[in-house]
């Protein structure tokens, strides 16, 4: 237990050993794989039109990273949206953070799937890949449990493999930003085709990558803590900022300049693929939808250099991407861990929960991580299916945040504070009823979690005699 601080007052405390870069890579591992299916995604939702939805969806998403810079302010002990929600009921807290939950469950599993997806693309012809691919529900179970032998350590360690990670990432993105410069153009892109109506659900379908602002507000509560602050009086304002900044403007700018690129593929298309029409173009960016940085850097490489590099540099970025939602992975394995332990230690789940290893790591809430994704990827069908659980937690747990501080009067928000918090509240929380309506699965899986929790946690609260 050598690892576990205790303060003058007597309070145990799990050591704080992650600084803001390791904190900035974890986050990076979340939110910085947004941009390898969101691009994709909106192409599918919109085609040649979909510009508008990509800058949309970039406008929000940095939006959300404002609210979260204050959150992080205000709440360091992390918990994210159970910790904001609290203090306005702790039935309301609990049903956050099993939101929040189940959409760190999903990815988990997600990104797992997706990694390996990337990684052994083009390669199906290699027996033992094929192998891999023809069973890869159980391959992505058997890369968690690594992950989860990793965070065994503690999250000082898997931060460390996240900045190893991250690294390589930002240099490829910013390769294939550069890359793609030279080619960018307004020549392809088609007006608006649709009803206002059907652009909302495009714009909805395409949002389902806002999960690493919670990630971020969960691992505050092992953050360094600032200058000048304790154990008892924490405070990780100028950490968070210093991680979040930098991770919200590579994604935001990232995702909008290779949305646009993706657009712009046909004026080399011609050269490398020898495809003219737009209907060609347009059935090859749906086949390539899963892996479109891949397919981006494969055509702008192969246009400007030469075929061979290009696909050289093709299998870069499918190994690069690999190792980012590995990291995306883990960092949900990081937060399920910190958010279970809250809850343990403020009576909303077992004592049990509390129990740490000699590395400060909670034991119970480690196993839950590893079992909850496992049990997910063992019972969908396909990676479709898996997918269209992802959104509708992420969003709830969001919404509930922003809207409990945007009523919050016992923290000291100001007003612009509230007002930011709230138009982000409104905008979520139709977000959240457009999801509820049109994925009927993922309402069903995120009932069966809430219910799940909410039964632990009466039989807990019957435990103590409450």
């Amino acid at each position: 237990m050598a690892d576990l601080i205790i303060t003058e007052s007597g309070a145990v405390h799990r050591p704080r050993n992650v600084d803001w870069k390791r904190a900035a890579a974890l986050l990076y591992g979340d939110w910085g794989t947004s941009k390898a299916y969101v691009i994709g995604l909106a192409f599918l939702a919109a085609g040649f039109s979909s510009l508008p939805i990509i800058l949309a969806v970039c406008a929000l998403t940095g939006l959300v990273g404002i609210n979260y810079i204050v959150i992080c302010r205000h709440f360091p002990d992390g918990g994210g949206v159970y910790s904001a929600a609290r203090s306005q009921g702790r039935l309301l807290a609990v049903v956050g953070a099993l939101l929040l939950l189940a959409d760190l469950t999903v990815t988990a599993a997600l990104s797992g799937w997706s990694a390996l997806t990337y990684i052994t693309s083009g390669a199906e012809h290699i027996a033992w890949i094929k192998l891999l691919r023809d069973h890869i529900a159980l391959t992505t179970i058997a890369v968690l449990l690594i992950m989860g032998a990793i965070n065994y350590f503690g999250p000082k360690h898997s931060g460390s493999l996240a900045v190893a990670l991250a690294v390589p990432t930002f240099i490829v993105v910013v390769i294939l930003i550069g890359i793609s410069v030279p080619h960018l153009t307004t020549h392809f892109l088609q007006p608006r085709q649709e009803s206002l109506g059907t652009l909302w659900a495009q714009f909805v379908g395409v949002i389902l990558a806002l999960s690493g602002a919670e990630s971020i507000a969960n691992v505050t509560g092992v953050m360094k803590l600032d200058s000048g602050s304790t154990m008892d009086k924490p405070s990780v304002a100028r950490e968070s900022l210093k991680a979040i900044v930098p991770v919200a403007i590579e994604v935001v700018v990232g995702t909008a300049l290779l949305g646009w690129a993706m657009l712009s593929l046909p004026s080399v298309l011609g050269k490398t693929l020898h495809l003219s029409d737009l209907s060609s173009i347009s059935s090859v960016l749906q086949l390539r939808s899963e892996d479109m940085l891949r397919f981006i850097g494969e055509q702008f490489a192969a246009a400007t250099f030469s075929p061979a590099v290009g696909n050289l540099f093709g299998w870069i970025v499918g190994i690069v991407f690999f190792l980012l939602l590995l990291s995306a992975a883990n960092t949900a394995i990081v937060a399920m861990i910190g958010l279970l332990y809250m809850m343990s230690r403020d009576g909303e789940m077992p004592r049990q929960f509390r129990q740490l290893n000699r590395h400060g790591v909670p034991i119970y809430p480690l196993l839950i991580a590893l079992g909850l994704p496992t049990v997910v990827l063992l019972l969908v069908a396909n990676f479709t299916a898996l997918a269209g659980l992802y959104a509708i937690g992420v969003v709830g747990a969001i919404t509930v945040n922003v809207g409990s501080c945007a009523f919050n009067r016992t923290v000291g928000f100001t007003w612009y504070d509230r007002a930011l918090f709230g138009v982000t509240f409104g905008i979520l929380f139709f977000v959240e009823l457009e999801v509820a309506h049109t994925k009927s699965d993922a309402l069903f899986f995120v009932f069966v979690v809430v219910l799940s929790g909410l039964a632990l946690r009466a039989y807990t609260q019957k435990r103590q005699g409450l």
